[in-house]
C-alpha cells in the first residue's frame, strides 16, 4: 500500500512539474534563425516581431541570420538544432516547398521542421534598373529577346522563387538572361541601385529605398490589385505576366520533436501579434499581407503550396540538381 502511496505521489508531483514547465516557458531567450540576410524586408518584419514579443513571452527572441542558398542554409541549421524550445526558425516557399524538388542530397529534411505558423504573403515586384531603359514588362521582353545572352538577374540562389521565376521567363521568352546569387532582397536591391545587376522579382518591402532613388524601376506587382504603396505600377495581369504561378510567403518552424507547448505558445503568440491592427498597419508599409495560421493551418497550406510548386518548376522545364555547398 505505502508503495502504491508513494507511485501515486510520484505521478503526481510529475503531472505537476510539466504542467509548471508547460506554464514557465520560456525560461531563457529563445534563437531565431532567419534564412536571409540582415535588413531584408522578412528580416525587418520578424526583428519589428521579436521587440514586441519580448515584453509579452518575457524573454528575448534573438535573431540569428543564415542568408543564401535558397534558404539552406538556415533549414539545415533549424533542423540539426536541439529540438528543446529554444530554436525556432523562419521558413519560406523555398525551405519548405521547392528545394526539395530542385535539389538532391539536401543537407536536411523538410519533414525534420515542425510547422508553427504561416505568417505572411509576399507581394512582389518585377524591378529592373534605370540604366537598362524600359519602362514595361513589354519593353523588357523585346529588349531581352533582341539581346538574349546580354542581361542579368539578381537571385537568392539556385532554385530560389527569384531563380525560379528567371527560368520561367527564359523559357516562355526564349532567352538567355544570366541569375547572380544575392543573400537577401536588400543585397539584391543595392545591385540593382549599382548596375551590378538589371533585373529581378523581389518582395516590393526590399525596394522602396532603391524605387524613391531613381535608379530602379517597378514594372510590375504580383498582388491582384495594385499596391497602395505603388499605385501607378501595374498588376502581374495587367502588365501581361499573369499566368505565373509562384507566390512567396514566410512562416515558423522549429526541430522536429520541439515540445507541443513550446510550439503553441510561439504560435499562439505570433498569430496574435499578426492579427493586431497596429501590426498589420507596419506589415502594410512593408508591402506584405498578414496571414498568421495555427501549426495545423499551416500544414494544410504546405499540403498546397508543394502541388503549386510542383506546376511552377514543370512549367519552368526545370529538373532537379544535386545539391553542392556554396552552389
Amino acid at each position: 500500500m505505502k508503495v502504491l502511496t508513494r507511485l501515486a505521489l510520484g505521478f503526481l508531483v510529475a503531472g505537476w512539474t510539466v504542467g509548471v514547465q508547460a506554464q514557465t516557458y520560456p525560461q531563457k531567450p529563445i534563437r531565431l534563425i532567419v534564412p536571409i540576410a540582415a535588413g531584408s524586408v522578412t528580416d525587418v518584419i520578424l526583428r519589428a516581431a521579436a521587440n514586441e514579443l519580448q515584453p509579452r513571452l518575457g524573454q528575448p527572441l534573438i535573431i540569428e541570420n543564415k542568408g543564401g542558398a535558397a534558404g539552406i542554409l538556415g533549414a539545415q541549421s533549424c533542423a540539426q538544432s536541439a529540438p528543446d524550445g529554444y530554436t525556432i526558425c523562419a521558413v519560406y516557399h523555398n525551405t519548405m516547398s521547392y528545394n526539395p524538388l530542385l535539389f538532391t542530397k539536401l543537407p536536411y529534411r523538410p519533414d525534420a521542421i515542425a510547422p508553427i505558423g504561416r505568417l505572411f504573403f509576399l507581394v512582389e515586384g518585377v524591378f529592373v534598373s534605370s540604366d537598362l531603359q524600359v519602362a514595361t514588362i513589354a519593353e523588357l521582353k523585346a529588349k531581352a529577346q533582341a539581346r538574349p545572352d546580354a542581361l542579368n538577374y539578381a537571385t537568392l540562389g539556385e532554385g530560389s522563387l527569384p531563380d525560379l521565376f528567371l527560368r520561367w521567363m527564359n523559357n516562355q521568352w526564349s532567352t538567355k538572361i544570366q541569375g547572380i546569387p544575392y543573400k537577401g532582397g536588400g543585397p539584391a536591391a543595392q545591385a540593382l541601385m549599382g548596375g551590378e545587376a538589371q533585373i529581378t522579382r523581389f518582395g516590393v518591402g526590399n525596394f522602396l529605398g532603391a524605387l524613391d532613388s531613381g535608379k530602379v524601376k517597378a514594372l510590375a506587382v504580383s498582388s491582384p490589385q495594385r499596391s497602395p504603396l505603388l499605385p501607378d505600377v501595374p498588376t502581374a495581369a495587367e502588365a501581361g505576366i499573369g499566368d505565373y504561378p509562384g507566390i512567396g510567403w514566410w512562416g515558423l518552424g522549429a526541430p522536429k520533436g520541439t515540445p507541443p507547448e513550446a510550439i503553441e505558445r510561439i504560435s499562439t503568440e505570433f498569430v496574435k501579434l499578426f492579427n493586431e491592427p497596429k501590426f498589420k498597419a507596419f506589415l502594410d508599409q512593408q508591402a506584405v499581407m498578414s496571414a498568421p495560421t495555427s501549426p495545423e493551418a499551416f500544414v494544410t497550406f504546405l499540403d498546397e503550396d508543394r502541388k503549386a510548386a510542383e506546376l511552377l518548376i514543370r512549367i519552368a522545364n526545370t529538373k532537379a540538381e544535386e545539391y553542392k555547398e556554396g552552389h
